[in-house]
């Protein structure tokens, strides 16, 4: 099947270019000198895609982008901007555009961007549209369907996504479903820690280097831009980058060009970018430790992912899926939940959200007997906050958790415990079982979830 291409452009010269360039790639065009002739060809034929300039004689390119998102939405419409326009192109993509491509055309990226464009429809045509069926996000609350729709729409563009949400809801998970719905899912996804990379190694970790370039440079190495080339770079914990790293990635992202520590020349890179955070970047910004221009670039669109307690009418299936994982992992027969141990869990509101949820589930299915987790099995923390206890404070905000302090002294308070029934038993498991009063099976499981075995 032949597939057909728009072009709308007032200059002869790059309507000549992009129907060389597309003829090459056996692909059918039509060209358009402004928008008024290209809604008369949008009405009289179906296009694959649509490739607008963004200064037209009868109005501009985003105004075209609007109408072909209310007339013929199945259609992926890519802006072409000035050299160096990223306002502009921003604005496109706010108002729906699939990307964008700057003048002078670089055409290995338009090349690149026609075929995601042309994969996008392909799969729209033999399967009707994407899929979340197959999600890895568990749940089928009305907060969580609402998600699933905004994250089957983002997946159709290839605007840069802010994702919000408090720790252990599932950030990445959000970000890999986005990318794997997309036309860039043949190609990496690559998720990065910013948190966690040394500050000294930070340029390097992003964009590479070449040997020699300092001590230790024994190689070339590629960085984290190249290896997410075609596909997607998500930037986790984005808040924690030091203003002079933002600098660089602020070029890199509105150049679409990094050049690797001790290189002479840039490589461009073709990349998405997702970020992420638990912080709140509107504040960073207020306080001077996030740069807005930044902030600005990477939150084209924002999507907010519900916390644990505002969806615990999926608590049933979440509790389900995770059990069935912890049974496979540890080598356990299957392990059920009885109703009370699900009554017990619901009125909790999970401060450390999905994370918390697993732990707390890890625990109980040590302690349960039988391959059934009853209410006793549950435990919570002492000063445990309930829903009832979020819905009626006055300042949700007032109220702060430390989730992963928690768990870290649980652990390791469970570790000191075993460790000394051990040694008082000269390492009989089974004696050591006895003394700790839990079954020989669940010492054996928590042996080998603390790494003691």
């Amino acid at each position: 099947m032949v597939r057909h291409i728009l072009i709308v452009d007032d200059e002869a010269d790059i309507r000549e270019l992009l129907e060389i360039t597309l003829s090459r790639m056996q692909l059918e065009t039509s060209a358009a000198a402004n928008i008024s002739d290209a809604k008369n060809l949008l009405a009289k034929h179906s296009f694959d895609l649509c490739l607008t300039d963004m200064r037209l004689p009868d109005g501009n390119g985003i105004d075209l982008v609007r109408y072909i998102q209310e007339n013929n939405p199945a259609t992926p419409v890519a802006m072409i901007t000035a050299y160096g326009s990223m306002d502009t192109a921003i604005q496109a993509l706010k108002a729906g555009a699939f990307d964008f491509v700057s003048k002078p055309i670089d055409l290995k990226l338009l090349r690149h961007l026609v075929d995601g464009a042309l994969k996008l429809t392909t799969e729209q045509i033999s399967s009707g549209a994407p899929t979340t069926d197959d999600s890895r996000l568990i749940g089928e609350s009305g907060v969580m369907a609402a998600l699933k729709q905004k994250i089957q729409k983002l997946a159709r563009s290839q605007a840069p996504v802010y994702i919000r949400g408090e720790s252990g809801v599932g950030k990445e998970l959000v970000a890999r479903e986005i990318h794997s719905l997309g036309p860039r899912n043949d190609f990496p996804f690559v998720p990065v820690n910013c948190g966690a990379i040394p500050t000294e190694l930070m340029e390097s970790e992003f964009f590479g280097h070449v040997k020699g370039s300092f001590t230790g440079a024994v190689s070339d190495k590629q960085g984290l831009f190249e290896a997410a080339q075609g596909g997607t770079l998500f930037l986790d914990e984005i808040a924690e980058l030091p203003l002079h790293m933002q600098v660089k990635l602020l070029r890199a992202i509105q150049e679409r060009a990094i050049k690797p520590v001790g290189g002479h020349s840039e490589i461009q890179v073709d990349v998405r970018i997702l970020s992420a955070t638990h912080k709140n970047l509107s504040n960073e910004v207020e306080q001077g430790t996030f740069r807005q221009d930044l902030f600005y670039r990477i939150n084209v669109i924002e999507l907010t992912v519900p916390p644990l307690r505002e969806r615990l009418d999926d608590l049933k299936l979440l509790s389900e899926f995770m059990l069935d994982k912890i049974a496979k992992n540890y080598g356990l027969d299957k392990i059920s939940i009885e109703q009370a141990a699900l009554a017990k869990l619901s009125d909790y509101a999970y401060p450390g959200n999905i994370r918390e949820l697993e732990n707390i589930l890890e625990r109980a299915a040590a302690l349960c007997e039988n391959g059934s987790i009853e209410m006793t099995d549950v435990d919570l923390p002492e000063q445990a906050t309930t829903v009832t206890d979020i819905q009626d404070s006055p300042n949700d905000s007032s109220i702060s958790f430390s989730q992963d302090q928690l768990e870290d002294y649980l652990e390791n308070k469970e570790k000191q415990a075993i460790v000394a029934a051990l040694e008082k038993t000269r390492w009989n498991k089974t004696a050591a079982a006895k003394l700790l009063g839990i079954s020989f099976r669940q010492l054996r499981y928590r042996l080998k979830k603390l790494n003691l075995d």
